[in-house]
């Protein structure tokens, strides 16, 4: 950088600057948000050439911040995420310059005709959106064998703790590379089974994947309306709090929020602080969750909850969760995709020629060394589906993912233990609250003998999640394990 003042603030501040040490230096005068958006681009520059998490930055970001300065100068601030730079997932949408792809080439030239309820909710806040984040095509939706973070449109992001080495989880895996780089202040993912939860255990971060209802889907590239819902990435539980903040509200376009209640209007950084933490008792899933673990990494997960335990929590090991080895099938969303996306594609500005998913096949087909690189077998199997919701096979599957993952799942381990939430280590065990649409947050757990990223998972029963910021915080505070990588 060519200003020595900002120069200095880049190589001795920026690195892990939390929201609240912004707005210190917003409120005071000594920073600006145009000048913090500067410092966060000069560091895309340097690094995500190595990291690929950034798939198009928003041309309007430094006019919107010098926007957003004046309106602190005349007006004050409008809370903590006034100025802050966000980043969000390419599958949601922003009415602005930027493009919504889901990481496709199909639909690279797609700008939304509206904001998303969440893109909308964050420049309410002041935010300001710096960018879209490369992720797994179509959520990961799209066939398999295809390695988490690649897209036909933004290629492949790597894990900055081990570029090339270690998984970087999916599909949220732009948004947790550019996190855990310090790209921004935070980050938007999108979770339907382990996508916010996988990236944010693989890049050490805080992951929040809310119950289904607390926060909006409109406007974003769906998988299915059962499963989906965006949450906060972040490095801090804090951030990811402020976040959640800024994202929540009722949207009657999206009827499950209706659901949420006084949930939508609650601060919940209120919910952070440490005198919490001794009342709490959780439960302990190993019975194929930890066999997925190598010895280094059970260690580390087995640490974890001797943690839990020395600053007061009590632990039940060995919780049993009745529908661990069931059958499960991901046919509820191979048929919900098909339904949901040709709802969303039908919405698109007349230019965009994609308008099915069907559509999507024939593109692909018609480009196939530029898109096909992995195949299409799940777009295919869904396409085969008649998108009326009206089978036999779909109708039971759901009924039976609620059943087995509600009152045979967690809400059974929860109540004949009587615990408060329940531990799995890193995503695993992710698939069956994203069955249930119950929430989960996952929290750096430390890093293997090798430099890779470990994640602890908290799970509760739905709106829980005031519970588990609080299970989180305390473990975070107790622990601070996260450090930065090194590039």
């Amino acid at each position: 950088m060519q200003d020595p003042r900002l120069k200095e603030l880049y190589e001795s501040w920026l690195n892990e600057a939390t929201i609240e040490g912004m707005q210190v230096k917003l409120e005071s005068g000594e920073l600006t948000s145009k000048e913090l958006i500067l410092l966060y681009l000069s560091r895309i520059a340097e690094h995500d050439r190595t990291i690929n998490s950034i798939i198009e930055v928003n041309p309007d970001a430094l006019h919107i911040a010098i926007a957003l300065d004046t309106e602190r100068k005349t007006n004050g601030s409008r809370g903590p995420l006034h100025g802050i730079p966000v980043l969000i997932k390419d599958n949601i949408d922003t009415f602005d310059k930027m493009h919504t792809s889901a990481g496709s080439l199909a639909l690279q030239h797609s700008i939304a005709m509206k904001d998303s309820f969440v893109a909308r909710q964050l420049r309410k806040a002041g935010a300001v959106i710096l960018g879209k984040t490369n992720m797994t095509e179509w959520a990961n939706f799209m066939t398999e064998g295809m390695p988490s973070g690649y897209s036909s449109r933004g290629g492949q992001v790597l894990n900055p703790y081990g570029p090339g080495r270690f998984d970087v989880g999916g599909s949220s895996s732009g948004s947790g590379a550019a996190i855990a780089a310090n790209f921004a202040a935070v980050a938007i993912g999108t979770e339907t089974s382990g996508s916010i939860l996988s990236p944010a255990s693989q890049n050490s971060l805080v992951g929040l994947k809310p119950t289904v209802g607390l926060v909006s889907r409109s406007g974003i590239i769906p998988i299915s309306h059962s499963q989906d819902t965006p949450g906060p990435m972040a490095r801090t539980v804090t951030d990811a709090a402020l976040l959640l903040n800024a994202m929540i509200g009722i949207d009657e376009n999206d009827p499950i929020t209706l659901t949420s209640g006084e949930l939508a209007k609650t601060d919940y950084t209120t919910f952070l602080q440490d005198t919490y933490h001794g009342s709490f008792k959780v439960g302990i899933a190993r019975d194929v969750y930890f066999d997925y673990l190598n010895e280094e990494k059970r260690e580390l997960l087995n640490k974890a909850i001797q943690k839990l335990q020395e600053i007061g929590m009590t632990v039940i090991d060995e919780v049993n969760i009745p529908s661990t080895k069931a059958k499960w099938t991901y046919d509820v969303l191979t048929f919900e995709f098909k339904a949901d996306l040709n709802s969303y594609l039908n919405g698109l500005h007349p230019s965009v020629p994609i308008r099915t998913l069907k559509d999507v096949i024939a593109f692909n087909n018609g480009h196939k060394e530029e898109t096909l690189k992995y195949g299409q077998k799940i777009l295919i199997e869904s396409e085969l589906t008649s998108g009326s919701l009206t089978e036999e096979d779909y109708i039971h599957s759901l009924e039976q993912d609620i059943y087995l993952s509600t009152k045979q799942g967690i809400d059974s381990a929860l109540i004949e233990n009587e615990l408060d939430v329940i531990v799995f280590p890193n995503n695993y065990g992710a698939s069956i609250p994203a069955k249930a649409g119950y929430p989960s947050i996952t929290v750096p757990a430390g890093y293997t003998s090798e430099g890779e990223p470990v994640g602890i998972t908290f799970t509760g029963t739905a709106y829980s999640e005031p519970t588990l910021l609080k299970v989180a915080y305390a473990f975070e505070q107790a622990t601070k394990h996260r450090i930065s990588p090194k590039f």
